[in-house]
């Protein structure tokens, strides 16, 4: 089902809690010496959270204590902030297997590949956008290039963290259709710049979890100029019922659609459609699909 696409009513509930808790923040810190706390570690946090989770710190704030958000936001280990780090020790340890990639939820394969194809049915094709080629940003072991993508493009590339997964999907998974795989990216996102006006699909499924407001963005800004004219991006993930929900085992964000809109909006981007993930458990978070394309100046 269509879900119509208004402007976000800056009156809403969810706004006005923005609004609320920013200010009570913003009030607290008024009242502080800014030359006493300049150097501390609250100081420091604060300025991390606004960076990195500009639209979700909010939340985060007040449901986690700060002590604990602190290491998972600014602490830098062996290079990476550990936020990133404790997500790639997380994948080292996942099989290289449609189990590892789906977890407890492997029987949703084929509902989740069924949604994925008829949503994207709607942005491809004739007067929109072509078949040539896709990105596959976080692709795994390649589930979604091999069941939505490569039936509908005619070349596709793959970019994904762990090495262990792409071999598998060269050398196993994807079968006769690894032939058509013209790139595999071994990059985080947050590190990557797709190639510039090569893609008429960049598709991005249950990975921008795994990076924060700040990277999300700025990843999203960088697929924008990798598309070519008509291009489409599309992000599928699972979205928070309220708020957000930080989960520092896989180092995951979970993110209300609201908060996805407007990583968009700051992205340049604009939504032409946004659809629920039908036929899954009860049990699992909901899962959202958002097609979004470059916003044309005047």
């Amino acid at each position: 089902m269509d879900v119509p696409i208004a402007e976000t009513d800056c009156s809403s509930p969810l706004n006005i809690e923005y609004k609320a808790a920013h200010q009570a923040f913003s009030d607290r810190w008024k009242k502080t010496d800014e030359s006493m706390c300049r150097h501390s570690m609250s100081f420091h946090l604060l300025h991390s959270l606004r960076n990195e989770f500009f639209a979700s710190y909010v939340y985060l704030l007040e449901k986690v204590p700060l002590v604990k958000l602190f290491p998972v936001t600014c602490e830098i280990i062996q290079g990476e902030k550990q936020f990133y780090h404790r997500a790639q020790q997380f994948y080292q340890d996942v099989p290289a297997s449609e189990e590892g990639m789906l977890g407890d939820f492997v029987e949703i394969s084929d509902v989740d590949l069924e949604g994925s194809r008829n949503f994207l049915k709607r942005f491809v094709g004739p007067g929109k956008a072509g078949t040539l080629r896709a990105l596959d940003c976080g692709c795994g072991i390649g589930r979604v290039s091999k069941g939505v993508l490569l039936p509908m493009f005619e070349k596709m590339e793959m970019a994904d963290m762990m090495e262990h997964f792409l071999l598998y999907a060269h050398e196993e998974y994807l079968g006769d259709d690894a032939d058509r795989i013209e790139t595999y990216y071994c990059y985080s996102l947050q590190d990557f710049t797709p190639p510039a006006k090569k893609y008429d699909c960049v598709w991005i499924q249950w990975v921008a979890c795994h990076l924060t407001d700040k990277d999300l963005m700025n990843f999203l800004m960088r697929c924008k100029k990798s598309l070519r004219p008509n291009g489409v991006i599309v992000l599928k993930d699972n979205m928070a019922r309220q708020g957000c929900k930080l989960d520092p085992v896989d180092s995951t964000v979970i993110r209300h659609l609201d908060i996805i809109r407007d990583i968009i909006f700051k992205a340049g981007l604009e939504v032409l459609g946004v659809e629920k993930q039908e036929g899954f458990p009860e049990i699992m978070v909901p899962v959202w699909m958002v097609a979004m394309k470059p916003v044309v100046s005047p």
